[in-house]
């Protein structure tokens, strides 16, 4: 008969051989001959967190620890499985003592980042791997989890540097491969990635995830159909993964297949009921569809996907959604998008100061100026700037669902916002008598925008639109090395852009121009807001805002939209938009 030690000895035999039910049978064998023996109690809880019962594991290694509480290995293997169960502060506390017990334990340090980085508290993650790479410089997991650290920091080339050492180390290393083609997509390197995570799927063919990546590499390189493909394997290795879901959504929004959209979306909210961006993206299909009493509760969730993001505002004043009276409070209406944003929304400022509140009114540096005399507004605050005493606070983008907006009812009192008289003079001046019809052209928005790559469009692709019977005057701002050599070589498009102070400046501008022809950027929403005449050039999948299949707008009455019939297709909305300049202006 065997002797307890000798049954452990076999049964450690048998789990390196991987003979996982043989090592489980004979350390139960030693257990039942005694409960609390220490390296039955420690192989065993391995055995079952590996063979996916972690419930079971971790009742495993608490008794192991407790009959040895001076082994640092117990303690860290106990830490993992607390990580499973997601219980991220205890394991936290058993790699501590781990580290207590063996400071030298360079797993421990890596295990104790991921149980950081778990609890959101990332700097002091990127030190702990940081001391287990210092510890063991060729440990690759560390590596890899020091990459996914400063990817949370938004350092995506420190990053990718830890990735690419991290497969170095270990060639055949998929989750590298696949976190590498993250970093790669948020250093725009969008080709790069796509191989990254093509080369994890050869290594790992049935990595749902690696397809929900691929998928989105293809999306972001407007292949759109074969994203949508990449999700649909995602799913079929993993019919729960709430993630692919959403993004197999987005692919089909980019598709134009709104409804196809919606129900993909609706599938991820079901497997995950919290899940923001999903929600968040469901608002903004059901938006886009024109179903506004829908939409704009769910727009609401954009405000938990900023509280996840970090990119919430927190005030110590209560969130105002209509509920209570207002009348001779103070309430804070604050920006939290883009520029275009502001100036949309800025115009139910009006409809809160109908209320009886004093309004102040929070909107970018470079708003602040033009919106000074915002009707209802009592005072504009720079973002970022110290704030008065007030009662209640609102983001902008609230204010729609507050006031119950639909497509009748979008306030429509325009223009909402003028230009200044003075800096009207001074720009009619800088560009002297007109003698022609006077065109400003706008074809790039910010490139930090998430849907920069369909809505902006190469400067070369619009000078066609280039006629000598009209002025044509470029407000584009920040244009690239290529442009302004290009511009500078055409004789025929006086570029201000770079003159522009602010948007008191452009607004001036657009005061003295017959149209604006523009992309869906902010100077689109600064025409529309001042009544001037503005031809939108839009993508195939436009933003919600622009609803579908209309030409006009119905947020602004003097807009003309014109878009793409198939995706990455400007010519022919410019050919259509320059027919109608010529019909409008040249023909009379």
């Amino acid at each position: 008969m065997l002797t307890l030690p000798q049954a452990m000895q076999r049964g450690l035999a048998a789990y390196q051989r991987g003979e996982l039910a043989e090592a489980e049978r004979l350390c139960q064998a030693v257990l039942d001959a005694k409960s609390d023996y220490f390296d039955a109690l420690h192989l065993l809880g391995v055995i079952t967190a590996r063979t996916g019962r972690p419930n079971e594991a971790v009742a495993l290694l608490s008794r192991a620890v407790l009959s040895n509480p001076k082994d640092a290995v117990a303690h860290n293997h106990l830490g993992n499985v607390l990580r499973v169960l997601k219980r991220p502060a205890e394991a936290l506390r058993s790699y501590e003592r781990a580290l207590a017990l063996k400071p030298d334990h360079a797993e421990a340090y890596n295990n104790r980042g991921n149980a950081l980085r778990d609890l959101k508290r990332h700097e002091e993650a990127l030190r702990s791997y940081e001391r287990a790479l210092a510890l063991k410089p060729d440990l690759a997991e560390a590596h890899y989890n020091r990459g996914v650290a400063l990817s949370d920091l938004k350092r995506h080339a420190e990053a990718l540097a830890d990735y690419d050492r991290a497969i170095e180390l270990r060639p055949h290393y998929p989750e590298a491969y696949n976190n590498r083609g993250n970093a790669l997509g948020d250093l725009k390197r969008h080709a790069d990635a796509l191989q990254s995570y093509e080369r994890a799927l050869v290594l790992k063919p049935d990595y749902a995830e690696g397809y929900s990546n691929r998928g989105n590499a293809l999306r972001d390189l407007q292949r759109p159909a074969e994203a949508l493909r990449s999700y649909e394997r995602a799913l079929a290795l993993k019919p729960d993964y709430a993630e692919a879901y959403n993004n197999r959504g987005n692919a089909l929004g980019d598709l134009k297949r709104p409804e196809e959209a919606l129900r993909s979306y609706e599938q991820a909210i079901a497997l995950e009921p919290d899940y923001a961006s999903a929600h968040w993206n469901l608002a903004l299909c059901r938006l886009l569809l024109g179903d506004f009493a829908l939409g704009w509760q769910g727009y609401e969730w954009r405000l938990k996907q900023d509280q996840h993001t970090g990119q919430g505002r927190d005030f110590v004043q209560p969130l105002w959604l209509g509920a209570q009276a207002l009348k001779d409070k103070t309430i804070l209406l604050h920006s939290e998008q883009g520029l275009g944003d502001t100036l949309q929304f800025c115009r139910y400022a009006t409809e809160v100061a109908a209320l009886g509140a004093n309004v102040l009114l929070e909107v970018q540096p470079s708003l602040a100026q033009l919106l000074a005399d915002l009707e209802g507004v009592t005072q504009v605050l720079q973002k970022d700037s110290p704030l008065p005493a007030f009662d209640y606070h609102c983001p902008l983008m609230s204010l729609p669902l507050v006031f119950k907006t639909d497509l009748h009812s979008i306030p429509s009192r325009i223009p909402y916002i003028r230009s200044d008289a003075a800096r009207v003079a001074a720009w009619r001046e800088k560009l002297g008598a007109k003698t022609k019809p006077r065109v400003a052209l706008v074809w790039r928005g910010s490139a930090t925008h998430e849907n920069d790559r369909n809505r902006s469009i190469a400067l070369t692709e619009i000078l066609p639109l280039i006629c000598d019977w009209a002025e044509w005057v470029s407000l584009q701002k920040g244009v690239g090395e290529f442009d302004a050599a290009l511009l500078a070589s055409r004789a025929d498009v006086r570029h201000v852009g770079d003159a522009l102070e602010n948007f008191a400046d452009t607004a001036a501008l657009l005061e003295m121009m017959d149209v604006v022809v523009t992309v869906d950027t902010s100077v689109a929403h600064l025409a529309g807001a001042m009544g001037k005449a503005v031809w939108i050039l839009l993508p195939f999948n436009p933003d919600w805002r622009w609803l579908l299949a209309r030409e006009d707008s119905v947020w602004y009455p003097t807009a003309r939209l014109f878009r793409q019939p198939a995706i990455g297709d400007w010519k022919t909305p410019i050919r259509c938009l320059r027919e109608e300049l010529e019909m409008r202006f040249h023909a009379r």
